[in-house]
């Protein structure tokens, strides 16, 4: 575990939200909302974005914001609709609760909280939208116990969409980030229509498309140590036909 970055003042009160999406991730969610809670940033608020995960975790979710209520937002949604809607849900909801920077990350522990400090700092320090906790870039790990067919299908996808849509980004597929509130705005969810891990990909290409500065930063992407891969079938064949959807989609967007 790495040791977080201590920011100076004012730069550590900023008002951020770290947006996670969860479905069956009971296990895990105590653990990163603790890590989480340890980090040197007061300003920093959780939003928790269940879908009805029928292991329970939006009860844990719930307890978790009754123990830190000025700290922690849960929002119930009704069922599994994918990664995608639930992000843009808890980014909306945490744009108008005020938040001037949006973090994404995962629950299952893969992403390293400690990181996160480094990362606002990073983006404070840019006139970047979007700073990327990055796999790919020299310094960036992958967990030893990350499955080999994962790291090729992973490094494939990134090559794929590259070769697509000409995005100079080394991870596109990460879903650690932050977020300046502005950039968002900029990109407006309401353009965002991918659902599963190709959301990411959307993001990513919106926000070149419109002209924003992208920083990726390295961080050592871990194996998530409970519960299953939410990556089905279904989501591999959406993020393969999702490429030419967005070139259509997106094809007026200039900054």
């Amino acid at each position: 575990m790495i040791e977080p970055v201590q920011l100076p003042s004012p730069w550590r009160d900023e008002r951020l939200t770290v947006v996670v999406p969860t479905y069956n991730e009971a296990n895990n969610l105590p653990t990163l909302v603790e890590r989480l809670l340890a980090l040197p940033l007061p300003g920093m608020s959780i939003l928790i974005a269940d879908d009805n995960s029928p292991d329970g975790t939006g009860d844990v979710a719930d307890k978790l914001s009754a123990e830190h209520p000025d700290r922690i937002q849960v929002v119930h949604r009704p069922g599994k609709e994918g990664l995608g809607r639930a992000y843009v849900d808890g980014i909306g909801r945490a744009l108008d609760g005020g938040a001037r920077f949006v973090a994404q990350m995962d629950a299952d522990l893969s992403h390293p909280p400690e990181a996160l400090p480094g990362m606002l700092g990073a983006l404070l320090s840019t006139q970047a939208g979007v700073v990327i906790g990055s796999r790919y870039v020299p310094g960036g790990q992958l967990d030893e116990a990350w499955p080999l067919y994962r790291r090729a299908l992973s490094g494939w996808a990134n090559l794929y969409v590259h070769t697509l849509l000409q995005v100079r980004i080394r991870d596109l597929t990460a879903g650690f980030k932050i977020w300046r509130a502005d950039a968002l705005r900029e990109i407006g969810l309401e353009r965002v229509q991918s659902n599963g891990y190709s959301f990411q990909v959307e993001m990513h290409y919106l926000a070149t498309k419109l002209g924003q500065t992208i920083v990726e930063v390295p961080i050592r992407f871990e194996e998530r140590r409970d519960g299953v891969s939410k990556m089905t079938t279904a989501t591999k064949i959406e993020s393969a036909l999702m490429p030419f959807r967005l070139r259509t989609r997106h094809r007026n967007i200039a900054p």
